[in-house]
């Protein structure tokens, strides 16, 4: 061990200065945790309206966005805590890949007269979850382990076979089938499907094609382009914008289609902001002056801010909002406009039959992060808090499902499990263009062999980690770990790929400061951390211990 007479008594630069996640925050990360580690099988918090995984808040979109949520925290604020978001990672992945997640396919392949009215016979059906269609379940696999091989530079599932799905019902069928795929030729797949439809998109339903649904895809070979060195994407998105505007699917003054049936060549009129603002969340990537462009146009009406309280408007509400300031009949002024609104809602809500509800809420709070409103997104975020209960459990923070859709004045009080498990949480982790930074700058292989990271932390271990950053400047890496359970615990972890030289470590616990120096390329820190406790640790080189202390 080196002698301590060069290394300063006082800690060389303040944690307080590098960012920190707020308790709710920290709290989302933990609720993914918790969901993603609950026993196979077991789906707490996450069950939907539509009782076979069909509609819009089924476990796929769920899981899918806690894993965008959590890249999008790695990447932007936590870029040293690789070992803690991988395991993160993996958990979702793994049921992701849960037959209760895509076996609702099988009886979704035969198609039906909803989604193609000239059907006269079934069609023969496939267990195959992702060979054909179904792209708001391949599209997010995809795009999921995209995702984990440009994080954490790890081929695991770009191996053959890495992908499989088991097709295994117990009292029916000729036995059991298995599906075997990796990234790659899921890619694959998705892309000769977008081929077969003259590369307007993937169908998500048997004939249907939304816009919203593959921007996934295209995202993840983006990724995957970087990752491999090649260019498969200009191709693909070259020929993806002709076809979107051949068919008009997308518009800077109106709403987005909300899809276009392949056979029929129909194109249907958006009567919520739901899928526009969806697909502008994550088609901000590739296409962002005309999502921003757009954005006063698509929101005008279903996002009000009148004398500061943001609200979201229920789609009737705002198409008549909308209508009325089309015809120019408004009132004198906006707020008489949203009272004419929702007097027409209040009188025609009778006349709304389809049984399930969009999880509108959730793409707009997604929407408004990646753009950067954050008036807007402030405003709703403080409503949602007051108004939809939110709910800490185990460390983890969730807004429980509502059904009821408005009050009797028409404000909205929907909460589906997608957006109280996943989405409100993705918005309060997102920066802006967080999405768009990560298409332009993704981590590459040259990027993480450079840098120190931390191993050895996990979610399981009853610990949040509030900081995790390696500033280079100053040659030290920043921790702040949390203890959230009121009980108190040992951690043990490993910063790993630091340079070869002399590291002092120093560890803060309140106003008590301990420091040890340790020499080589991988620091090993063990802790005791007091009921409640927040601990700061600061792995710095010796040299740089030098500077003037707090």
């Amino acid at each position: 061990m080196a002698s301590f007479d060069s290394v300063s008594d006082n800690l060389p630069l303040d944690p307080s200065s590098y960012p920190k996640l707020s308790t709710e925050q920290a709290g989302h990360l933990r609720h993914f945790h918790n969901l993603s580690a609950a026993i196979d099988g077991d789906w707490p918090h996450m069950g939907a309206q539509e009782p076979a995984q069909e509609f819009l808040d089924a476990y796929r979109y769920q899981l899918a966005t806690m894993a965008y949520a959590a890249a999008l925290t790695h990447y932007h604020r936590l870029p040293a805590m690789r070992g803690l978001f991988k395991q993160l990672f993996c958990r979702l992945i793994h049921k992701m890949l849960r037959r209760e997640v895509w076996g609702y396919w099988y009886l979704t392949s035969q198609s039906g007269i909803r989604v193609d009215p000239d059907l006269k016979e079934l069609r023969k059906p496939w267990a195959d979850p992702v060979v054909r269609e179904n792209i708001m379940y391949s599209g997010h696999l995809l795009l999921m382990t995209s995702l984990y091989a440009m994080l954490f530079d790890d081929d695991e599932f770009e191996q053959a076979g890495s992908l499989s799905f088991h097709w295994n019902p117990l009292f029916w069928g000729m036995g059991d089938e298995t599906f075997v795929y990796d990234n790659r030729s899921l890619q694959d797949a998705i892309i000769a499907e977008m081929e077969r439809n003259d590369w307007v998109g993937v169908c998500c339903e048997p004939n249907l094609v939304f816009v919203a649904c593959n921007q996934f895809p295209i995202i993840a070979i983006r990724l995957n382009d970087v990752r491999n060195g090649t260019n498969v994407l200009d191709g693909v998105l070259g020929k993806y914008k002709a076809a979107l505007e051949k068919k008009n699917m997308i518009s800077r003054n109106d709403l987005y289609k909300d899809w276009v049936s392949v056979k029929q060549g129909y194109t249907a009129t958006a009567k919520s902001v739901g899928f526009t603002a969806w697909a502008a969340a994550f088609m901000n990537t590739w296409n962002s002056e005309f999502v921003r462009s757009g954005f006063n146009n698509h929101a005008l009406g279903f996002i009000t801010d009148f004398d500061g309280e943001v609200e979201l408007q229920h789609p009737m509400v705002a198409s008549a909002y909308r209508a009325i300031v089309a015809q120019r009949q408004d009132a004198p002024n906006p707020q008489q406009t949203l009272q004419k609104a929702r007097e027409y809602y209040r009188a025609n809500k009778d006349s709304i039959k389809f049984p399930y509800k969009e999880p509108t809420l959730g793409y707009v709070v997604k929407w408004l992060s990646e753009l950067g409103k954050t008036v807007e997104l402030h405003g709703l975020l403080e409503s949602i808090d007051k108004n939809l209960q939110p709910t800490w459990e185990n460390g983890g923070l969730y807004y429980p499902r509502n059904d009821q859709q408005t009050d009797l004045e028409g404000r909205w009080m929907h909460m589906d499990p997608f957006t109280g498990n996943a989405a409100i949480g993705y918005a309060r982790l997102n920066v802006e263009n967080g999405q768009k930074k990560i298409w332009d700058s993704p981590w590459t292989k040259e990027d993480l062999a450079s840098r120190p990271w931390v191993d050895g932390i996990d979610y399981s271990q009853g610990v949040n980690c509030l900081r995790g950053v390696w500033d280079g400047t100053a040659s030290a890496m920043i921790i702040t770990l949390e203890e959230w359970a009121a009980k108190g615990m040992k951690v043990a972890f490993d910063v790993k790929n630091l340079p070869e030289d002399r590291w002092v470590v120093y560890e803060r616990h309140g106003l008590v400061l301990s420091r040890r120096l340790v020499e080589g390329v991988s620091v090993h820190v063990e802790a005791d951390i007091g009921p409640g406790e927040e601990v700061d640790f600061v792995i710095v080189k010796e040299a740089s211990s030098c500077r003037s202390g707090l």
